[in-house]
């Protein structure tokens, strides 16, 4: 019989077992030697200076204080970080769930900027030292739902999304945003299959991209993010199939017109726009009324309830009210 939750039972889970002991013990010594802000920012701009060229980092502590946003903290078990860096779906690397973290070394990860323009007061390139100072780093613990009925908790490392938006100041016409990642055949050997028309192009609604869940992510378990879960910088959506959260950005683009993703041009009768988990509306090839925790009892891990919005719903149902979801799927 499965333990009752933490939650259950009246507790919260202590930051020492969400973060690896090593890296909690760091972050207690930082904050009795100097200012949370200030040692917290410095930690993180040595580990990606350090990032350079594939080369091997000094340090790829990233640090971030908990998260006080509604939602951040889920208090499932983070899966183990073994099985979140060596089980991928990351196709400009191969289509197999092991090829990201076999292939994914040859991601140089210096120099690296991102634009940002369309429907802006603010147009612009910026690198990756400039976003990372931009807000004060956070840990979010999420649940990650794969349309392949598999998934994960992973604790993230980064800010909401909208800390970027509000500094480039979008226009009354930015209604979306587009979102595009690396696609470059000589660091991504995936790029030289038909599987997908490249590069990789996702899209939300600006009130979703708006909304405090959605991370702009820059590391993982109190790391950087390796480079087979989509170093240096990725969007987390959580509350969505793991495909809408982007890797490796590039280009952040706001547009009036809701944007062709990748998977929904392959395959729009498969993979719509939204993608929002939702146990209830099945793909045309099998079920997504349940799903397989990575990690959890091995070959023989029991299927659990999908839930809706992948456990947001408190959160973000909001955002769809009155809508059908079977049609927008």
């Amino acid at each position: 019989m499965p333990k009752p939750s933490l939650a259950r039972q009246g507790f919260t889970l202590p930051a020492s077992e969400i973060t690896p002991p090593q890296v909690y013990a760091q972050r207690r010594q930082l904050l009795k030697l100097a200012g949370a802000g200030t040692a917290l920012t410095t930690l993180s701009s040595l580990g990606l200076q350090a990032q350079a060229q594939g080369a091997a980092p000094a340090t790829n502590r990233l640090i971030g204080a908990r998260s006080a946003v509604p939602g951040a903290i889920a208090m499932d078990k983070p899966t183990k970080v073994e099985d979140a860096t060596r089980y991928n779906n990351f196709y400009e690397f191969g289509t197999d769930k092991a090829d990201p973290a076999q292939h994914a070394h040859t991601l140089k990860t210096r120099p690296w900027s991102v634009m940002v323009d369309g429907e802006v007061a603010k147009p612009g390139r910026w690198g990756l030292d400039d976003l990372l100072k931009l807000a004060p780093m956070e840990e979010r613990i999420y649940r990650l739902r794969c349309v392949e009925g598999w998934s994960m908790v992973i604790p993230w490392v980064g800010y909401s999304l909208a800390e970027l938006i509000k500094r480039v100041e979008p226009n009354s016409r930015a209604k979306f945003v587009e979102f595009t990642t690396l696609a470059d055949k000589a660091q991504m050997p995936g790029l030289r299959s038909g599987v997908l028309d490249w590069p990789y192009v996702e899209g939300l609604r600006i009130d979703e991209a708006m909304h405090p869940l959605t991370l702009l992510a820059f590391g993982m378990y109190g790391e950087l993010l390796p480079k087979q879960n989509g170093a240096p910088l990725r969007l987390v959506v959580p509350w969505k199939y793991g495909f809408k959260s982007a890797k490796s950005l590039v280009r952040i683009r706001f547009v009036e017109k809701q944007p062709v993703s990748s998977w929904t041009q392959a395959a729009a009768q498969e993979y719509g726009f939204y993608s929002n988990v939702n146990p209830r509306v099945d793909h045309p090839r099998w079920s997504q009324a349940s799903e397989r925790r990575i990690g959890e009892d091995g070959l023989f891990a029991r299927k659990r309830p999908t839930l809706m919005f992948n456990g947001y719903e408190a959160q973000v149902g909001q955002l769809y009210a009155g809508m059908d979801l079977k049609r927008f799927f």
